[in-house]
Order: structure tokens, then C-alpha cells, then sequence
């Protein structure tokens, strides 16, 4: 067992690692066993360099304290075996050594050494450095451990999402798709004023739960790598009018009118799909953060000679400075009511920055407070990407 201590470093308990000493002098063996023992270190041993590498494969030990002058097999020789062979190419080496010159430590180093000790040995000096590689080791294998969990933590977490959004979403879109009939079928006549408020208040509210639901499904996938990028090429003014008209509804329950600003046909090179989510979530916070009587212009236009750029421009509250800094940011998970009260979850925005950038663009923002937001994203033109 180890755990950090205030400093950083790794506090370890001896009797949890061994250490296999290899040297062909056994009164060598026999006192290193004895040093390390004392210490509580479990111990094994080896005279030879083959008989090391075959206890190395069968007792798994956390340090080796080789000699390198022996007969038949040098320790330089068994060094570079052990950190080939892949169950054994991890475990640190401590060379025992009366060689000291600078040629045979940079040998050494190069065969695969964590640390040299010189002959005659120390006795403190030996325990202190066999306790910095296990502290070592004992780290690294901390680490791996709470990476590990992490990874078994956001396993959990995309899995929960996924399950979420799949489960929700398919009685959701029932649920939206009669809504919006009702909605479109009754009137205030039929049913009275103040059950088409409540049916239109319901259908409001079924809409941006579906979208909420929408866009968790997909960050799941993105984040998860499930999420391909299927490109192809296609008349951005065209999706973009289609997108307009299915928001035309929503838009006319707060009294606010979606116009076409400036809208050039141009060819694009992009995932359809993600381009049609990225501006859904752009009318959708425009809708939301407009109020009555006003109204949202959006516009497409070439950005150079390699990109489009794709706006959505509302005269609603916008937004300060200081909440635009979080509004792209994970960590933050920034949200704001809408005029109407609408709740936001947040990830609708961080959905289209990722979504922009998988295709080759980027999301850009201007804001005043008080006077409204532009929000656009650019995306590669067709000619550019066919063209390389």
C-alpha cells in the first residue's frame, strides 16, 4: 500500500515489495539479504545472470539490485533481456558495480539502468536509493490505479447519458410530435383561452426538453467517439431556409420574426447533420433571449476564400463580458434564463463549438449587454476542400 504525503512524494510499506538481489560473490548475496531484510523488504536471489531473468519472469519482483561483473552473463547482458521481454521491462534496476568510470554509467543507463551503486556499498545510501525507486514504482502504480477508476467513472457517466437520452428521447418525440398537432388543430374557440394558453405553454416546453434530450444524446457520442464526421457537399442557403421554417412556429408564439439578412449560395463541404444542429441551437438561444415584437436576422456569407460564415443575430438582452468568457468552457456549464423564463442546460452552446470544429470551423460571439448577441460559425467551402 502507498498513498501522497504533504510533499508529493510516496510513503511505501517494505514488506509490500521485493526486491531480487543478483551477484555471483554469495557473501555479497548474503548481506544485502540481510540489510533488506532488517528493512522488511521481502527478498529473492540469483547468482547468475540467466537464473535472474528466469525468477524475475516467475517472481514478479518490484526492483532488481544487479551485479554487473559476472561470469558467463554480465549484468549489462541481463538488463538488456529483461527490458525486452514485456512482463519484465518495467521493473527498475539498480546496478551493483565497482566499475564508476563516466564510459560505464552511460553503458549502463543505455542497457536499461534507474540508478547505479558503487562496491564497496553504504548501507544507508543503499536503502535510501532502493526506497526512492520503490517510491517510484509506487507512484506510477497509484497513478495507473486512479486513472483506472476515472476511467471507469466517466464510463459510468456516458453509459448514464446515453441510457438517459435513448430511453427519454423516443416516447419524448411522440409526446412533441402531438403536441404540436393539437397545438396546430385547436383553437381558443374550441377549447377556451385558457387551455390553449396551458396547451401552448406544454408544447413550448415539450419542444426544449426534446432538444435538451437531442443534444445530450449527441455530446454523449461525440465525447465517447461514437460521433462520425459524414461530410458532404450541399447548398448552405437551402439547409439554412429549411432550418429557419421549422422555428418560424416557435418564433410566432413569442411574437418574434425570423428574417433572412444577407444569404449567399454557397457551396459547402460539412456534416449536414451537425450543421443543422449548430444552427438550431443558435435560433433557439436567439428565441429565447428575445423579447416580444423583436426580431432575429440570419445571414450567410463567404469568409475569405476557404470558408463560410453562418450568423444568427437577435436584439435581445445579449450578454456581459464577463459571463462570455464562461459561456464556452466545460467547467463552467454557464446557463441563463430566457425572457420567458426558459431554462437552459448549458451544453448546447459547448455541442456547437465542438460540432464546428470537428467540420474544419470555429463558433464566434459578439455581444452587448442590453443590445443583443450575434452568434455565427464558420465552415470550409466546397471548392477549397475538393481543391487540396
Amino acid at each position: 500500500m502507498a498513498e501522497y504525503t504533504n510533499n508529493m512524494t510516496v510513503d511505501i510499506n517494505p514488506s509490500d515489495y521485493k526486491i531480487l538481489v543478483v551477484d555471483d560473490v554469495m557473501p555479497n548475496v548474503l548481506l544485502l539479504k540481510v540489510m533488506l531484510s532488517n528493512e522488511k523488504f521481502q527478498v529473492v536471489t540469483a547468482s547468475d545472470g540467466k537464473t535472474a531473468i528466469e525468477i524475475a519472469h516467475t517472481e514478479h519482483p518490484d526492483l532488481i539490485l544487479l551485479d554487473v561483473m559476472m561470469p558467463g552473463m554480465t549484468g549489462y547482458e541481463a538488463a538488456q533481456i529483461l527490458r525486452s521481454e514485456t512482463d519484465t521491462s518495467e521493473i527498475p534496476i539498480i546496478f551493483l558495480t565497482a566499475l564508476n568510470t563516466s564510459e560505464d554509467i552511460v553503458r549502463g543507463f543505455r542497457m536499461g539502468a534507474n540508478d547505479f551503486i558503487s562496491k564497496p556499498f553504504n548501507k544507508e545510501v543503499l536503502i535510501v536509493r532502493v526506497k526512492y525507486q520503490l517510491s517510484l514504482v509506487a507512484a506510477k502504480r497509484l497513478i495507473c490505479q486512479q486513472n483506472e477508476e476515472l476511467q471507469r467513472t466517466i464510463a459510468g457517466r456516458d453509459k448514464l447519458y446515453s441510457v438517459i437520452a435513448h430511453d427519454l428521447r423516443s416516447p419524448m418525440s411522440t409526446v412533441k410530435m402531438v403536441l404540436n398537432m393539437l397545438t396546430e388543430t385547436v383553437s381558443p374557440d374550441t377549447v377556451g383561452e385558457d387551455v390553449h394558453n396551458m396547451l401552448s405553454m406544454v408544447n413550448t416546453q415539450a419542444e426544449e426538453v426534446f432538444a435538451l434530450l437531442d443534444n445530450l444524446l449527441k455530446w454523449t457520442k461525440s465525447q465517447v467517439g461514437r460521433l462520425n464526421v459524414v461530410a458532404q457537399k450541399f447548398l448552405v442557403d437551402e439547409i439554412v431556409i429549411s432550418v429557419i421554417e421549422v422555428f418560424r412556429m416557435v418564433a410566432e408564439a413569442k411574437n418574434i420574426r425570423i428574417e433572412m439578412g444577407n444569404c449567399e449560395a454557397l457551396n459547402v463541404y460539412a456534416d449536414i447533420d451537425m450543421f443543422k444542429t449548430v444552427l438550431r441551437n443558435f435560433l433557439s438561444n436567439a428565441i429565447k433571449f428575445s423579447n416580444s415584437g423583436e426580431r432575429i436576422i440570419v445571414s450567410v456569407k463567404s469568409e475569405g476564400d476557404s470558408f463560410a460564415r453562418v450568423s444568427v443575430r437577435d436584439f435581445g438582452c445579449g450578454i456581459s463580458e464577463e459571463d462570455q468568457a464562461k459561456l464556452f468552457h466545460t467547467a463552467t456549464h454557464f446557463s441563463k434564463y430566457g425572457t420567458n423564463n426558459e431554462e437552459g442546460s448549458g451544453l448546447g452552446l459547448l455541442l456547437c463549438q465542438d460540432f464546428a470544429r470537428k467540420n474544419g470551423g470555429e463558433v464566434y460571439l459578439e455581444s452587448v449587454l442590453g443590445e443583443g448577441s450575434t452568434f455565427s460559425f464558420t465552415i470550409p467551402l466546397a471548392n477549397e476542400v475538393t481543391s487540396e
